[in-house]
């Protein structure tokens, strides 16, 4: 099921539609929208995974999109409907 990314980037809020089946995270969706060639961070990425705690490759990532101009990036909260209710 597809869900809504909410980001900043350079000052400007976006929306993106994300789906697990094409990327393996927000940051990998946001970046291919924006044109961003991520291939340098994904190599130093698995290389964090493989020595350190999940902790250590979050604030690499996290640091590493700030630096790219990325602000907030998070997914939109999902609309709970009751039963037998659509939109």
């Amino acid at each position: 099921m597809a869900r809504t990314i909410i980001y900043t980037y350079k000052s400007e809020d976006k929306e993106l539609t994300f789906s697990y089946e094409k990327h393996r995270n927000i940051h990998e969706a946001v970046a291919e929208a924006e044109g961003i060639d991520l291939t340098e961070f994904l190599k130093m990425e698995q290389q964090i995974e493989a020595i350190s705690d999940t902790k250590s490759v979050r604030n690499y990532r996290d640091n590493h999109f700030q630096k790219l101009g990325f602000g907030k990036i998070t997914l939109k909260p999902k609309e709970n409907l009751g039963v037998g209710k659509k939109k």
